[in-house]
């Protein structure tokens, strides 16, 4: 084989893996989707996960069922000549806000381009759109933070904490006197069992059941009539297979409904 035989395949193989680090660089600058904690691990051709990067959902913690509201993702922090995101949902409906550089792809949100910072952020806002069924859902997001060098050395993302957001049946449910306290449990985090107290101001039907992050409901810990009293719910994990993570439980009674967050540590 001919010494420019050779060379000439070195070229060709110099050239193909510039084309494709250029697409792959293009590729992410244009965002990508599935890289939440609802469904991925996070934006790992930015680099490194780093704390130095802070990412916030700001918007309402509470909806009607079918209710529209506005939300916002926050980036700050890291090298931030850019900054890009991907946000997701349990469940419910995100849609874009125009001149805001987004898009939607398998029903999530992300970047067009990354976004120049603003007074040390970049701000994506968005629409988001609850379902028709009450409940908690999860709202998932990252940020990625660039330096924009051409690569990702450098370049820092991180996850946002992920937002609760409780659909209720109507907004009116929240005017209303509530019939119920629901308290916080303990310990928490906790492991392997831990305590949910609640007082029930009104004798009536009830419901107390447990979730996962994606809203998808474990258990019911508890239901029917109940009297006008204190009452507390043992909830031990290895009763229902529970591994380690966050999880909800939701207190229900006459059309009205609260929401707390607990944590297993195994």
């Amino acid at each position: 084989m001919s010494g420019s035989t050779v060379t000439g395949k070195k070229y060709i193989t110099i050239v193909l893996l510039i084309a494709a680090s250029s697409f792959m660089f293009y590729a992410s600058s244009a965002g990508i989707t599935g890289a939440t904690r609802k469904n991925g691990n996070g934006c790992t051709c930015h680099g490194a996960q780093s704390s130095a990067v802070q990412v916030t959902i700001n918007g309402p913690a509470s909806l009607a069922a079918g209710q529209t509201r506005d939300y916002s993702v926050v980036i700050s922090g890291g090298p931030l000549n850019r900054g890009g995101t991907n946000i997701s949902v349990s469940a419910g409906t995100l849609a874009l806000i125009t001149g805001e550089g987004t898009r939607l792809a398998n029903g999530e949100i992300t970047h067009t381009s990354p976004k120049t910072p603003v007074s040390g952020s970049v701000t994506f806002n968005f629409k988001f759109t609850a379902p028709e069924v009450s409940g908690p859902i999860t709202m998932f997001a990252n940020g990625n933070s660039v330096n924009l060098n051409g690569n990702n050395s450098g370049d820092q993302w991180n996850f946002a904490p992920d937002k609760t957001i409780d659909v209720v049946t109507s907004v009116e449910d929240e005017l209303r006197p509530q019939i119920f306290d629901l308290g916080q449990n303990f310990p928490n985090p906790f492991n392997p069992s831990t305590v949910i107290p609640f007082l029930i101001k009104q004798a009536g039907e009830i419901r107390l059941g447990l979730y996962d992050i994606t809203g998808r409901e474990i258990a019911v810990l508890t239901e029917g009539f109940h009297e006008a009293r204190d009452y507390s719910i043992r909830l031990n994990s290895a009763d229902y297979g529970l591994t380690s993570g966050v999880y909800f439980y939701k207190l229900q009674a006459e059309g009205q409904s609260a929401v707390k967050k607990l944590v297993l540590n195994k």
